[in-house]
């Protein structure tokens, strides 16, 4: 089975437009911190990893652990292989960042200004078709699944 915990995640600063770390996170195992001030409405970080079909995604999607993001009907994108650290991003109900998906690339924006040594964050918005996701991002605004409702 080709699912894999990313071992050693690091951030690709090829892919990073802010200097950013990955540290223990209070939501969920490791998570990704600002080293420095983010203005809102700026590219972030892209989202990279392997290109596999919807069938392979089926296959992958099985692990308990999974970085997979879709990037239309056809494809989507493991983040366990080639990820640029945006992988190891953490869901929020109320987060400071959001994907768009632009010729084919999945960029994360900042929703708001980002101080400093803040965790960034983004709504994984699981489909509400399939098994509820206990969320622990800890928000007030917390819908307590990481599917949409």
């Amino acid at each position: 089975m080709a699912t894999a915990l990313v071992k050693s995640p690091a951030i690709d600063p090829r892919f990073a437009r802010f200097r950013l770390a990955i540290r223990e996170s209070k939501i969920h195992r490791r998570g990704v911190y600002a080293l420095e001030p983010i203005p809102p409405k700026r590219k972030v970080i892209e989202y990279t990893g392997e290109r596999i079909s919807r069938r392979e995604t089926k296959r992958r999607g099985d692990g308990p652990l999974t970085y997979l993001f879709t990037l239309d009907d056809y494809w989507t994108l493991d983040g366990a292989f080639g990820g640029s650290g945006a992988e190891i991003i953490n869901h929020s109900c109320d987060p400071n960042l959001y994907s768009c998906i632009l010729r084919g690339h999945i960029i994360y924006m900042s929703k708001r200004a980002i101080r400093r040594g803040e965790e960034l964050t983004v709504d994984y918005r699981f489909d509400k078709k399939i098994e509820d996701v206990p969320c622990r991002c800890g928000s007030p605004k917390c819908r307590g699944t990481i599917n949409l409702k």
